[in-house]
């Protein structure tokens, strides 16, 4: 994502904690279809993962006088949200065995060419940016944002204490920053 991207979501966040609803369908149409990713990536269920990325435009909307600048990313801050929010309704999933009725799917809401397109050329970005990474590191943050292992399975998988893979997902994040953006 540019710099300038950035800055407009950061905009748009701020006029969402002020209540601008305009605002918010602006930030919902620039940023939905990566926290869709997201939520669809962790839960594997389009039904959930639409269900899931709804539940978290009520959080932006709720937090998004919380959100502060500290020059990360705002997508970062709604990827957060985003995977936070689809592992809570996996786990919650697996206390009641099915998050969705398959029956009773929405519509195809396939993306079109142009968004096959982008979002092809950006997955191959983040993934050139994945393979510069150390192989434990890639690893690490693989299993936490793409696949939706905890912090304390990654640790107890890698051997290591809890705040390293803190640590080592913090770092990597920030890596994957850094390469995107250049």
């Amino acid at each position: 994502m540019s710099s300038d991207a950035g800055k407009r979501i950061e905009d748009l966040i701020s006029r969402v904690a002020l209540g601008n609803r305009t605002a918010f369908s602006e930030l919902y149409d620039e940023t939905s279809s990566k926290l869709l990713a997201v939520c669809l990536r962790v839960l594997k269920d389009r039904s959930a993962a639409e269900d899931a990325v709804q539940e978290v435009y009520v959080k932006v909307w709720n937090a998004a006088d919380k959100y502060q600048i500290t020059g990360h990313s705002p997508m970062t801050w709604l990827i957060t949200i985003a995977r936070n929010t689809a592992i809570d309704r996996l786990r919650a999933g697996r206390q009641t065995e099915d998050i969705a009725d398959h029956d009773h799917r929405l519509a195809d809401s396939d993306p079109t060419p142009e968004q096959a397109v982008i979002a092809a050329s950006e997955a191959a970005l983040v993934q050139k940016c994945l393979n510069e990474m150390d192989a434990d590191r890639r690893a690490a943050v693989t299993g936490a944002y793409l696949d939706g292992r905890s912090y304390k399975d990654l640790a107890e998988h890698f051997e290591i204490p809890l705040n390293t893979i803190r640590t080592w997902l913090r770092r990597g994040l920030a890596s994957l920053r850094e390469c995107v953006q250049r």
